[in-house]
């Protein structure tokens, strides 16, 4: 009979032990789940959109508003085929 006692003091441990892993697992998914929700933003500005200017963007082949050589003399060549 002696066994009996031994068995459930053991089964008791176990199940104190589990419910305490549970315990810290709950904590640690709650923590991750309140840290995604507030974002560090350094400075207050979302990196993803740091530096966006609203409007319309250049292109890609204007410097500073006039065009590049290249694509200059690719609308000399086009205009001078069209002719």
């Amino acid at each position: 009979m002696s066994n009996r006692s031994r068995q459930t003091f053991l089964k008791r441990q176990k199940e104190l032990a589990r419910q305490e892993r549970q315990r810290n697992k709950s904590e640690k998914r709650a923590q991750r789940r309140q840290d995604k929700e507030k974002p560090q933003l350094m400075g207050g500005v979302d990196p993803d959109i740091a530096g966006i200017v609203p409007g319309p963007q250049p292109l890609p082949w204007e410097v500073d508003g006039e065009m590049s050589e290249e694509a200059a003399e690719g609308e000399e060549e086009e205009t001078r085929s069209a002719k």
